[in-house]
């Protein structure tokens, strides 16, 4: 089997939460956010290398926060780019051909050990995976003139991470040009040409942005305990 990689990107700011504390550091369940996330990629796989991408200013805050937690875990830290695509590409130089990369939110802690598993394994047999979940909202296409119109929500998936690739299949594909169009590493990977293969998420992989969503996750993390 090949080496497991998983690149944690964790430069967000706290605007939305109202805090200036970037959200990756904030509490949950009185530990931060982020360490909740390395635990669970731990977790599902000990061996697991990771990576973490952080703002060049936040690594002493981050590495003072792991002394006032006893974190301990064996951490490679990236400096982060201006866009996420840029932070990507610099946690790309730490990666070696014939490994399997997974790249995951700091901000997801709740992502499943079976969405992991699924995610990696099909990523080994296929090339790629990436975690999706079906939407279950109306949906409406907004034009460039105000005007609106249904569409199917069933031709529709909300994205979530981990999206897992071959390492040669990144490492490619982010000698690309940046472009706005690149909303996450399959928009990326598929500009190169790959096809994408989709398995499930689960719901309660939210991307925590905001203070419901943080109210959120403490009451789902500690149901789990």
């Amino acid at each position: 089997m090949k080496r497991r990689v998983c690149i944690i990107v964790a430069g967000g700011s706290g605007k939305r939460m109202e805090s200036s504390t970037p959200k990756q550091f904030l509490p949950l369940c009185g530990r931060p956010i982020l360490m909740h996330t390395i635990d669970r990629i731990t977790a599902f796989d000990p061996s697991i290398r990771i990576i973490l991408v952080l703002p060049t200013e936040e690594k002493g805050h981050w590495l003072a926060l792991c002394e006032k937690h006893g974190f301990t875990r064996k951490i490679t830290l990236v400096d982060g780019g201006a866009e996420r695509f840029f932070s990507v590409r610099n946690a790309l130089s730490h990666v070696a051909t014939g490994e399997t990369v997974g790249i995951h939110d700091g901000v997801r802690p709740l992502v499943s050990i079976e969405t992991l598993r699924r995610c990696y394994e099909t990523a080994e047999a296929k090339g790629n995976a990436i975690a999706c979940v079906a939407v279950t909202d109306s949906l409406r296409h907004v034009a460039t003139d105000g005007t609106s119109r249904s569409v199917p929500r069933r031709e529709y998936l909300a994205v979530q991470t981990p999206q897992v690739f071959t390492s040669e299949t990144l490492i490619k594909a982010y000698e690309a040009d940046f472009s706005p169009t690149f909303t996450d590493d399959a928009s990326v990977v598929e500009a190169s040409g790959v096809e994408i293969n989709i398995v499930e998420g689960n719901r309660e992989n939210i991307k925590i942005t905001t203070p419901m969503d943080m109210a959120i996750a403490e009451q789902l993390l500690t149901n789990k305990r």
